[in-house]
């Protein structure tokens, strides 16, 4: 949602648990660069390590978590402790921020004191002393409460690399021979418009390969889109331009680069940006700045520039290469249930330029990304480097509500579907018409491809080949079930003919108001073997 609306994202939960529940996605959101703003309910200051209700030292848990973790002492600092919050939330490098917010600041002044009041007549000096630190404690606690604040947003400011670094870049660029641009989530951030930067990767013309949420910023037919053999191409590439790329796992941590390549690296984090170098890769040029509007800067002064017409069909003659081949895996049969290459294949031939994808799953997602194109800017929403399985209804839900016009493809594997199922349930209740379409392979195949020849067992990594769409049906929705067979085995249509049928009725039943769950019986395949990176 906060990368579709281009604003900063609010959570409110309870104290305690409520508050420890949120972990896992602050620290997704933190490695996806997504601005957060977690609420944190937390017991009266008073209270606190009195062993109150649901107390525990909720601000130290967020310190490496977030960007700042604040707590509010007074009614009259919530919203100057919010408008700081929201604008480290959002400049710089985006990240969550989490403020507590203890009960005694958000209940009405004669709540408050009804309970901290203390007894009317005290007895001792014991007791006279407890009255008047707690009339002080009630009185600095709501000084000023009622006095305006100003509620307007912080100036956020964004790193920007300065003009001689683009001109630099501008200089290696032209001389380049072989130049190969990589573009990473980070160049989706806000300020510039996806449409903008778009433009200026075409003006480039420079051969591109683009990741996480960068996916769809290029249409699926533009000739500079590579999407395979990027390792080859990297090796071969004399520059790389990171417009938003970290050296870590998914670049094998910088050891992809051929020998005397030159490495562009642009990212608005010095610790990303340089992530790993001197260890295996030393940038020629690094920018700590925003990639986007680097790009487009970059692309202004170099509208004479012209990239090498044989470099670019070269790239372009292994992709045909690759996706031919890939075209001949998806015709081979399993000994049972569906070829997932196929089943995808008929998912990217269905999908309308209006779709939008959420991926959340190991082994089949990681399939889909090669095979399924989303048709346009911040179409494609995964975790990101964290690689967080469970995402798939929150994302899906919000994708919905913010792009209501969209068609939203949920892709699961049968594991990760087990985070969010009972998402169905809020989906039907809020009438929000998702599609989930399940990998189920009926196991951890991701986990099992590495474990099963390491250590000779899959212990672990088994699952059922159950029936998820019949809970999607239970709480409300539309469930399908999708195997090699069908529903309709005695007519002459092909296996291929009723996968795409299936899909068409799901797109039907969508666009007539109702979540879909289709479950997709699949067989076994080589396609991912040796494809974990860690």
């Amino acid at each position: 949602l906060v990368r579709l609306w281009c604003r900063i994202g609010v959570a409110a939960v309870t104290a305690g648990p409520g508050v420890t529940n949120t972990v896992t996605a602050v620290k997704n959101a933190q490695m996806a660069e997504s601005p957060l703003l977690l609420l944190g309910g937390a017991a009266a200051t008073l209270q606190k390590g009195r062993g109150a209700l649901q107390d525990i030292p909720q601000v130290p848990l967020f310190r490496t978590l977030c960007k700042a973790a604040l707590s509010v002492r007074a009614v009259r600092d919530i919203v100057p402790t919010l408008r700081r919050a929201i604008a480290t939330a959002m400049e710089g490098t985006p990240g969550p921020v989490f403020v507590e917010l203890p009960i005694d600041v958000l209940y009405p002044f004669h709540v408050v004191q009804k309970e901290i009041g203390g007894p009317k007549t005290p007895r001792g000096l014991r007791g006279k002393l407890v009255q008047w630190y707690l009339g002080n404690y009630l009185q600095d606690l709501f000084a000023g409460a009622w006095e305006p604040r100003d509620p307007t947003p912080l100036p956020l400011r964004v790193p920007t690399a300065a003009p001689e670094q683009v001109q630099r870049c501008a200089e290696l660029l032209s001389r380049a021979r072989r130049p190969l641009v990589l573009v990473g989530s980070q160049a989706l951030l806000p300020p510039t418009p996806a449409e903008e930067l778009r433009s200026a990767l075409e003006s480039l013309g420079v051969p591109c390969y683009l990741g996480g949420a960068a996916r769809g910023l290029l249409s699926p037919e533009c000739p500079l889109l590579l999407r395979q053999n990027r390792r080859d191409a990297l090796r071969d590439a004399d520059l790389v331009l990171l417009a938003g790329t970290v050296c870590d796992f998914r670049l094998s941590y910088g050891r992809l680069f051929g020998r005397g390549t030159a490495v562009v690296a642009v990212n608005r984090n010095r610790t990303q940006l340089l992530r790993n170098s001197d260890v295996f890769w030393k940038p020629r040029l690094a920018l700590q700045g925003d990639p986007a509007s680097f790009m487009v800067a970059l692309a202004r002064s170099l509208q004479d520039f012209s990239c090498p017409r044989e470099w670019l069909e070269r790239l372009r003659e292994a992709e045909r290469n690759k996706e031919q081949r890939n075209r001949d895996k998806a015709a081979v049969s399993p000994p049972c249930h569906l070829n997932p290459l196929a089943l995808l294949q008929a998912v990217d031939q269905v999908l309308p330029p209006h779709s939008l994808l959420v991926a959340d799953g190991g082994d089949f997602v990681g399939t889909a990304a090669y095979i399924v194109r989303p048709r346009r800017p911040l179409a494609w929403l995964d975790p990101g480097p964290f690689g967080t399985l469970g995402v798939g209804g929150g994302f899906a839900l919000g994708a919905k509500l913010c792009r209501p016009e969209a068609e939203v493809w949920v892709l699961y594997g049968d594991g990760s579907l087990g985070f969010s199922l009972m998402e169905f349930d809020t989906f039907v209740r809020h009438k929000v018409p998702v599609i989930a379409l399940v990998g189920n392979d009926a196991g951890w195949t991701q986990i099992s491809r590495e474990q099963l020849p390491l250590l000779g067992s899959a212990v672990g990594c088994g699952l059922a080949y159950s029936d998820y769409h019949a809970v999607a049906v239970a709480l409300g929705g539309r469930g399908f079930v999708l195997d090699s067979a069908g529903d309709t085995e005695d007519t002459e249509d092909s296996a291929g003919d009723r996968v795409v049928a299936v899909l068409r009725a799901a797109q039907a039943e969508c666009h007539r108001g109702h979540p879909v769950l289709i479950n997709a019986l699949l067989g076994q395949s080589d396609f991912r073997e040796g494809s974990v990176s860690v």
